[in-house]
């Protein structure tokens, strides 16, 4: 896995951002997907307020939405730490998202406007230029503004709300997934031939391929397990 110092990302919150407390949520959220907090670790609110540059109310409302998606637990003399991901609750998760992401594919291959299709290529091109660069967290967020626009385009609000409630897990697997090197470049080409489907509108193809992107991404990630 690559190497990530502390010191090489800054997790501030960007004050003028739209909704200040969606902001610290992604924050934690990175911080942890990035391993600046790793599974059973303890998260201080002070050490959050001091890594974010916010209150410690807006902190706490984070730590509430991050503990009901399951992503943190607040442990009685002990407060909230990190959730753990096993190998069978990655290996389930991997299995939901099969299934939702292939959807969302197909669907945006018949639903999407011309206006999402642009948004998605402009997406794409985010990734790529990220992937390029050794920054994980610029890997991630590219990454998620990927799928988001897979999701506004396929018109399928309750199947958004499905991948939503998943997200914060699967962001969490998508990091350890995307530090490995030798996943880049596949993850990469995998997305390009999706893209390439969906411009065609051939959603049995695209559904397909999603599905396939979905696999090779949890078979990295099980070995990482295995190599433990």
């Amino acid at each position: 896995m690559t190497d990530i110092g502390e010191s090489n990302f800054d997790f501030k919150v960007d004050r003028p951002a739209a909704t200040l407390r969606h902001s610290v949520i992604e924050s934690i959220r990175q911080a942890i997907a990035m391993g600046r907090f790793n599974a059973g670790d303890r998260m201080p609110e002070r050490d959050l307020c001091e890594m974010t540059g916010v209150s410690r109310t807006l902190v706490r409302e984070a730590l509430r939405q991050l503990e009901s998606e399951g992503l943190i637990q607040v442990i009685a003399h002990k407060g909230p730490v990190v959730a753990t991901i096993t190998a069978e609750q990655a290996a389930g998760i991997y299995q939901v998202r099969e299934v939702l992401e292939g959807l969302a594919s197909e669907l945006f291959a018949t639903n999407a406007t011309d206006k999402h299709r642009r948004a998605l290529k402009d997406a794409f091109a985010d990734v790529r230029e990220a992937y390029n660069s050794e920054n994980v967290m610029k890997r991630l967020a590219a990454k998620n503004c990927f799928y988001d626009c897979l999701i506004k385009g396929s018109g399928n609000e309750a199947l958004g709300s499905a991948l939503y409630m998943l997200n914060s897990r699967a962001m969490i697997l998508r990091g350890r997934s995307l530090q490995m090197p030798d996943r880049l470049k596949k993850s990469l080409e995998e997305l390009e031939d999706i893209l390439t489907a969906l411009e065609a509108r051939d959603s049995a193809k695209a559904r397909k391929l999603a599905i396939h992107h979905v696999r090779q991404a949890a078979k990295t990630v099980m070995q990482s397990y295995q190599a433990k």
